[in-house]
C-alpha cells in the first residue's frame, strides 16, 4: 500500500527533501499509473497549483539539481541568507521558482527542440533502454518519491521547480524545457516528473495512428540515428499501449534503467 507522509520544512534524514519545495514523500508506490492518479488528484484538489514528482534515483536527482541550479542563466543572487529558518528557505525557493520559470519562458533563452538532434550522443544501447523503460515503466520509480506542488503557468514550466541536466553530456534545463514544450504542444504530453536520468510525460490516452507516427518521427530526430529498427519498433509498440512516455536526458541514461 502506498504510504503518504508530509515533508515538513527543515526535517532531517530520512525525510530530507529533494529541495525546499517538496511537500510529500511517497513510498510503497504500486505502479507508475497509481502515482499518476495520485498526482492528478493532488492537482484537482488545488487548481492554482501544478504538480511535479521525482522519479529515478532521488539522491542523485537532488544532487545534480543543486549544481544545475548554479547555471549562470538561471542563477539568482540571494540576500538575507543568514536566516536559515525553514520558512525563510521556503520563501527563497518560491522566489527562485518564479525566477527560473520567467527565464525559461523568455524568448532570449528558448532553445528550439530541433536543436536537440545529435546532442545526447546516443548509441544502440540507449534506444534499447528507451524501449525497455517504456515497456515496463514502473522501473523508473525510486523507492521514495517526492511531490512538489508548484505555482507555474504551464506544465512545461514545472521543470523550473527542479532544474536538472548538469554533466557535460546531459541535456541541460533549457534543452529539457525545449523537449517538454514540443511534447506538450505537438503531442499532448504534459511533464509530470523528473529523476536523475529520466523525464516523465503523460497524456490522456495513448497515441494512435498518425499521432503515434508523428511522435516516433520526433523521437528519432532527437535520439537518432542510433538504434536498430527492431528497437525503434519496440519503443513504438510500448508508446502506443500506454499514456506515459519516459525519456532519458543524461549521457548515461541507459545505465540507469
Amino acid at each position: 500500500m502506498m504510504r503518504i507522509e508530509a515533508i515538513a520544512p527543515g526535517q532531517v534524514q530520512p525525510f530530507r527533501a529533494v529541495n525546499a519545495l517538496a511537500a510529500l514523500q511517497l513510498t510503497g508506490i504500486p505502479s507508475l499509473e497509481a502515482l499518476l492518479v495520485f498526482l492528478e488528484q493532488q492537482r484537482a484538489a488545488d487548481p492554482a497549483l501544478r504538480v511535479l514528482c521525482t522519479l529515478d534515483d532521488l539522491g542523485q536527482c537532488g544532487y545534480t539539481s543543486m549544481h544545475a541550479s548554479m547555471d549562470d542563466r538561471i542563477y539568482l543572487e540571494e540576500h538575507d541568507v543568514e536566516d536559515e529558518s525553514p520558512a525563510a528557505e521556503h520563501a527563497r525557493a518560491l522566489h527562485r521558482l518564479a525566477h527560473v520559470a520567467a527565464v525559461l519562458d523568455a524568448d532570449a533563452h528558448r532553445v528550439d527542440w530541433t536543436a536537440l538532434a545529435g546532442t545526447l550522443e546516443c548509441n544502440d544501447a540507449d534506444i534499447d533502454a528507451l524501449a525497455a523503460m517504456n515497456a515496463a515503466p514502473d522501473a523508473v520509480l525510486d523507492d521514495e518519491v517526492h511531490v512538489l506542488p508548484l505555482a507555474v503557468a504551464r506544465d512545461d514550466l514545472l521543470i523550473a521547480g527542479l532544474p536538472n541536466g548538469y554533466f557535460r553530456f546531459d541535456w541541460d534545463i533549457f534543452q529539457n524545457h525545449a523537449l517538454a514544450r514540443r511534447l506538450q504542444d505537438a503531442h499532448g504530453y504534459r511533464l509530470f516528473g523528473i529523476g536523475a536520468s529520466w523525464l516523465g510525460f503523460a497524456r490522456a490516452q495513448p497515441p494512435a495512428g498518425a499521432a503515434a507516427g508523428a511522435l516516433g518521427a520526433d523521437l528519432r530526430l532527437v535520439y537518432g540515428p542510433a538504434g536498430s529498427e527492431q528497437a525503434w519498433q519496440a519503443l513504438a509498440t510500448a508508446v502506443r499501449t500506454r499514456r506515459t512516455l519516459l525519456l532519458g536526458y543524461t549521457g548515461n541514461f541507459a545505465e540507469r534503467d
